[in-house]
């Protein structure tokens, strides 16, 4: 494969994987817009909404389009952060220690319903997310690469679940809602299980890899060298600085934000295949990016406010660039 070829290949990797999802996760389109900007652009995706509205299947579904190594952790209450990272182990034998590596040594990490377990577990996430690598015992250990995380949680029930602190939720580049499909996709989804699909297997549906774990670095490299002008540059300043300064929220979006907002734009901007964003790229991100990070104020909560509404008067208050 020539230079030309491979550079080609690179810039239909995400409009392929978009494609894929699309395929199989009916009326998912937003779900994998979503979690294809956290993929490309390097980060992780907090995946929220009710039972059943395929937050679980569109991981896996992602996770075995790219072709890399996939673990899932179901999130409990007696969950322990060695359940998750790993423990070193005493061999009586050979009078020696060894690593007995967690699910978290892994590329793609499906942390299901995450609010359910204590905030001692969900920490345990932390240096993971952050830093791609783990300390047990004292002991630094790299995780694999590519490393994503992608966990679920359901916001509508509250019994047994400890909500995500805001230094959690701010090492999710985006938060993704699913919702019920459109009565069309509902009905073309009943039809499909009626002609025989089961999401518990992908592999007869059709679903096979289109990459590798050196395609999706080689993507997530040509996904940095998306080009963001200045004024661009200064028009997201301008919208996380706007989130700060709003009387309805009590804590703005982090400069931590206005970077993912600046990586997801420009993974928007390859997904539709453009060498450079724009100001749509960054409106699109913005919901995704920065509504999980605000903490609305209680008397705005009140009257019926979240942070998607925030955002969504934010991006209607600030003037776009024309380009």
């Amino acid at each position: 494969m020539d230079a030309i070829e491979r550079d080609d290949a690179v810039a239909a990797l995400g409009p392929r994987l978009r494609a894929g999802l699309s395929a199989v996760v009916v009326g998912g389109d937003r779900v994998a817009f979503g979690l294809l900007v956290a993929l490309l652009a390097g980060g992780h995706a907090l995946v929220e909404g009710v039972p059943g509205t395929a937050k679980t299947l569109a991981v896996r579904v992602l996770a075995r389009l790219l072709g890399i190594a996939y673990a899932r952790v179901q999130f409990t209450p007696d969950l322990m952060p060695s359940d998750v990272v790993g423990t070193t182990v005493f061999d009586q034998r050979s009078a020696t220690f060894s690593l007995r590596k967690g699910p978290v040594f892994t590329n793609v990490l499906l942390a299901d319903e995450i609010n359910r377990t204590p905030p001692k577990t969900q920490a345990a996430l932390l240096e993971a997310m952050e830093e791609r690598r783990v300390t047990i015992d004292g002991t630094t250990h790299d995780l694999p690469a590519p490393f994503i995380v992608c966990a679920t949680q359901n916001p509508i029930e509250f019994e047994g679940t400890y909500p995500l602190p805001e230094a959690q939720l701010d090492r999710f580049l985006v938060r993704v809602r699913t919702g019920y499909p459109a009565p069309a996709e509902e009905k073309d989804l009943i039809a499909r299980a009626v002609a025989g699909f089961d999401a518990r297997d992908l592999a007869a549906a059709g679903v096979t890899a289109l990459a590798d774990a050196t395609a999706l670095q080689a993507a997530q490299r040509a996904v940095r060298r998306v080009h963001l002008a200045e004024s661009l540059q200064a028009y997201v300043y301008d919208v996380v600085a706007a989130t700060r300064t709003s009387a309805d929220v009590a804590l703005g979006a982090s400069p931590r934000a206005a970077l993912a907002l600046v990586v997801g734009a420009q993974a928007a901007a390859h997904l539709d295949g453009r060498s450079f964003a724009t100001p749509d790229d960054v409106k699109d991100v913005a919901p995704l990016a920065l509504a999980h990070r605000l903490i609305v104020r209680p008397e705005a909560e009140l009257d019926g406010l979240t942070g998607d509404d925030v955002v969504t008067r934010v991006l209607a208050s600030v003037p776009a660039p024309e380009r």
